[in-house]
Order: structure tokens, then C-alpha cells, then sequence
């Protein structure tokens, strides 16, 4: 007499919401996917196709762009006759725009980097009277619209004789409170209050333990810093605007807006010589390029600075 045993059978897990054999997908787990793609065919629409027109634009004639495809090709023959007509505005002014970008935003970098990176060391790693207030203002300033600081700064570089030059635009691109703050975080959230109390204990006054200590650990924010600042001061236009009176002096964004004027879509009264969309568009490419450069030589030091207060010790 023998016994058969019957094995069992093993179960089948499916997924939750997964569909059986035959059966049509879950209504609910389908809806999620179409919000997802609705969402990011509205960010691409907004964002991503305005900069393919721009990219496509220089290489067309402007009445291509006005009767033909939104997004299409033009000819390198059409983008050389751009080039030409760009670089013949007024005798070649924006490579005299963007060289003055230049002065003005790495000039104003470099003094930001040398007064925040300090100034935030010493708002998180030192106790002193007014600590608090200072941050405080530290916080309200960068909070405010820096379109509100316009006159104030103005009326202040008049009575330092400091108006139309340079140095008018130079000096409130250097004062960078946001800046301050960054450093101020990165040293609170990295810097072990421990490491800095051994250097105080073997005789360092804090100056000295910023030096050896506190600058060589704060290269990563150093490169945030720096970055960022110069983007702000490269794509700032206001300022520039009322404390520079010369053309001859115009950055390269206020040298944009220029270049519109002559333009007969913001202009109908310009004259025989006016710029086109092409020429705009090219404009505007070619006043990028730098910030561009710059991200792509910083961009491991950015995700460093980024990254690197994450968490302390």
C-alpha cells in the first residue's frame, strides 16, 4: 500500500494594483503616470522650447522666423551674416559689454569672497556682543529686494564721489549677504566646535585658528560663494543701469536692453540701422556664454560646497 503526499502548490504575489491575467490595468495606478507626463510637457513647453528657439533663431533670416516652423534650421551661411551684423553695432560694443561683465562681476567676486567667508566664520564660530543683531541684519538684507537698495546706494556713492565709475557698481556687487550666510551654515554645520577649541587651548587667537583651521576647511562654500556671486552681479541690470551713464561702460545686460531699443519691435521710431530677432537672439546667446563657462569649469567644486554641509564632524 503506498501514499501519495500531494505537494503544494506555490503561491503567485502579485503587486499591488497589478492587473490579473486578462484584466485591464487599475484605473488609479494609470492616472499618477498621465499627471506626471501633463506636468513635465508643461515645464518643457515653457522652458525648454523657448531655449531651442534661441538656439535655432541666429541661424535663420527674421522673415523665416516670422512666416516659417517655430523650431527650425536655418543655414551657417544666414548665422555668419548674423554674426556680422552683431559684431557691427556700434562698432563692435558688446564684446565692449561683456568685457566690462567681466571687470565688474569677477572684481565684485573677489571681494565677496574675501569679506563673507570670513564674516560667516565668525557669526557661527565665535561669541561675541551683537552676534545676534548681526545676523539678524544679515538675514533681513538678503530677504529685501535688491531693486529697494538702489537709491540708497546711489545716494551713497555720490557723497563718496564714487558715481559713474566703476566702482559704483563694483563695490554693491561685492556686498553679498547671502554669501555671509552661506559660510555662516557651512561652519555650523561642519566645522566640530571641539577642533576649534584645541587650537584655542595650544595658544591660537581665533584670527590664527581661521587661517589654519577655518579658511583651509572652507574651500568647497568658497567655490559656492564665488559662483554665485558672479552669476548675480553678471545678470544684474538695475544698478548698472543708474549709477553708469557711458555707454562705453554698460555691462552686458544693460548693453542688451539697448540693443532692443534700436530694435523696430520695441522701438517703431528706430532708424535705418536696427537689429532683428536673429541678431537678438545671438545677442543673447553670445552674453551667456561666460556664465557658462565658468559653471563648467566649477560644477565638481559647486556639488562639493553643495554637499559638504550636510552633515557635521
Amino acid at each position: 500500500m503506498t501514499t501519495t503526499l500531494d505537494s503544494p502548490k506555490p503561491s503567485i504575489r502579485r503587486r499591488p494594483g497589478a492587473a490579473r491575467g486578462g484584466e485591464p490595468p487599475n484605473v488609479a495606478s494609470v492616472w499618477p503616470k498621465i499627471a506626471w507626463v501633463i506636468v513635465i510637457g508643461f515645464f518643457l513647453c515653457f522652458f525648454v522650447v523657448p531655449i531651442l528657439w534661441l538656439l535655432l533663431a541666429p541661424t535663420r533670416t527674421d522673415h523665416d522666423i516670422v512666416v516659417g516652423a517655430p523650431l527650425a534650421f536655418g543655414s551657417f551661411s544666414d548665422l555668419a551674416a548674423t554674426w556680422d551684423h552683431v559684431m557691427e553695432f556700434q562698432s563692435g560694443a558688446i564684446i565692449t559689454w561683456i568685457g566690462n561683465s567681466a571687470w565688474y562681476s569677477f572684481a565684485g567676486m573677489a571681494i565677496a569672497v574675501i569679506t563673507c567667508i570670513p564674516a560667516g566664520y565668525a557669526l557661527a564660530m565665535t561669541r561675541f556682543r551683537l552676534r545676534k543683531a548681526l545676523l539678524t541684519a544679515t538675514l533681513l538684507v538678503m530677504l529685501m529686494p535688491s531693486a529697494t537698495l538702489v537709491l540708497p546706494l546711489y545716494l551713497e556713492m555720490d557723497a563718496f564721489g564714487l558715481d559713474g565709475s566703476a566702482w559704483s557698481v563694483i563695490l554693491p556687487f561685492a556686498l553679498y549677504p547671502f554669501g555671509t550666510y552661506l559660510a555662516y551654515t557651512y561652519y555650523v554645520a561642519t566645522v566640530p566646535d571641539n577642533l576649534l577649541d584645541a587650537a584655542r587651548i595650544d595658544g591660537a587667537n581665533e584670527w590664527q585658528a581661521f587661517v589654519h583651521i577655518g579658511l583651509p576647511l572652507a574651500k568647497p562654500v568658497t567655490a559656492l560663494v564665488a559662483f554665485l556671486n558672479f552669476v548675480h552681479s553678471w545678470n544684474q541690470f538695475f544698478l548698472p543701469y543708474v549709477m553708469l551713464p557711458s555707454s562705453g561702460q554698460y555691462p552686458a545686460q544693460v548693453g542688451l536692453s539697448n540693443l532692443l531699443m534700436t530694435s523696430p519691435l520695441f522701438n517703431s521710431a528706430t532708424g535705418v540701422s536696427h537689429i532683428l530677432r536673429p541678431e537678438i537672439a545671438l545677442a543673447a546667446l553670445v552674453t551667456s556664454v561666460p556664465v557658462l563657462v565658468v559653471f563648467l569649469f566649477a560644477q565638481r567644486s559647486l556639488v562639493e560646497g553643495m554637499t559638504a554641509g550636510a552633515t557635521k564632524g
